[in-house]
């Protein structure tokens, strides 16, 4: 049965777009209560907590979580996912975490595995996945629209160039309500670059999409010394399927998101274009079908995650990025940035089978 109780909220790392996205989409609603915020900062955590209205506020998330919210949003930065992420589900809250969900892959695993022993729900903000016509497109592909899957092609370019290098960043950052430290998208020791900075979204709309399971990564990135800027990688996927993978941060601002995918099959192919709203069909035996979207109805926006974290909570609505897709993410970026290191040489991905990383129980992801 649905709780008919407030929803009790907290935030963990309220900076520019826990403050630009997610804490307004929670104001928004009228199920719940803002409880906690914690980030570093006493000015800045102030502003937050006064402006949105928490009930409480404190630079140590311990506190935060002391006070047993129903509900966590984890979005500190990305190397400090893994600490605030398993804290929260073992203080008994249904997470959302944004991407990437953790730097390691055994640490995105590990996560899985605290949701499902503690009966939790864990989430990543991956909003792709929650845009109209995409649950559509995912049944479509599962009951055979192309036959068994034998190829994928997944291309993403991004208005982001900025953010990983230089002083400025994003001009919209000038009238957010906070501004990110640069080193969060510019340190690759904490996850800066494209490839966990903007891969993470195309890789996690692709797994859930398919399916598939990635099997062993072969990739070169620009440059690869240094953050990322772009990703080239072919990869292999459990049941014989191939794939190709690539990224940039080469889209000028103002500009939307260019994002496509062409998945090929033994019955035909798929093409879905999300920067153009625009997705086809076409079938061997001459069947040719699609989605009917309206214009905008694929630009990236990131409630749906934020809402369904609290409609689960709830008990109704639907995870359509759950935990499994963001550890698996993880699993190929990590592959993916390790290969271009040593020269493109292909790296195998574990997985949730390795010894460490198998789940131990059942439950919600």
């Amino acid at each position: 049965m649905a709780s008919q109780a407030p929803i009790r909220a907290a935030v963990i790392g309220a900076g520019w777009y826990a403050a630009q996205n997610h804490i307004p989409v929670l104001a928004a609603r009228g199920d719940l209560v803002l409880d906690g915020v914690s980030r570093l900062g006493a000015e800045a955590l102030l502003r937050v907590k006064e402006h949105f209205g928490f009930a409480f506020a404190s630079e140590d998330y311990r506190e935060v979580l002391a006070r047993r919210p129903d509900v966590v949003i984890v979005a500190s930065p990305h190397h400090l996912h893994y600490q605030h992420a398993r804290d929260a589900l073992e203080a008994g809250a249904h997470v959302l975490c944004e991407k990437p969900m953790t730097l390691d892959p055994r640490e995105a695993w590990d996560l899985v595995k605290r949701a499902e022993a503690q009966g939790r729900h864990l989430l990543i903000a991956n909003g792709y996945q929650y845009l109209p016509g995409v649950e559509d497109l995912r049944r479509r592909i599962a009951e055979g629209a192309v036959g068994r899957i034998e190829h994928v092609m997944c291309s993403f370019i991004s208005a982001t160039r900025d953010v990983f290098a230089g002083e400025g960043g994003l001009k919209s950052w000038e009238t957010s309500f906070f501004r990110p430290d640069k080193s969060t998208w510019q340190d690759p020791e904490q996850g800066g670059g494209f490839a966990y900075g903007q891969m993470s979204h195309a890789i996690a709309l692709l797994l859930y999409l398919t399916g598939l399971e990635a099997g062993s990564v072969s990739a070169h990135s620009f440059p690869n010394d240094r953050v990322d800027f772009c990703n080239a990688a072919t990869v292999s996927f459990a049941g014989g399927a191939v794939g190709v993978l690539s990224g940039a941060a080469a889209m000028p601002q103002g500009n939307r998101a260019l994002l496509r995918f062409f998945i090929t099959g033994s019955e035909g192919l798929l093409v879905a274009e999300f920067d153009r709203d625009w997705c086809e069909i076409r079938r061997f035996d001459g069947a040719a079908d699609g989605l009917e979207l309206a214009d905008g109805a694929w630009t990236y926006r990131c409630d749906g995650p934020v809402d369904a974290l609290v409609d689960l909570a709830k008990g109704f609505g639907l995870n359509a990025s759950p935990g499994t897709i963001g550890a698996a993410t993880v699993d190929v970026i990590s592959a993916l940035l390790q290969s271009s290191r040593e020269g493109g040489r292909p790296i195998a991905i574990a997985g949730p089978l390795a010894p460490e990383n198998k789940p131990s129980s059942t439950g919600p992801q």
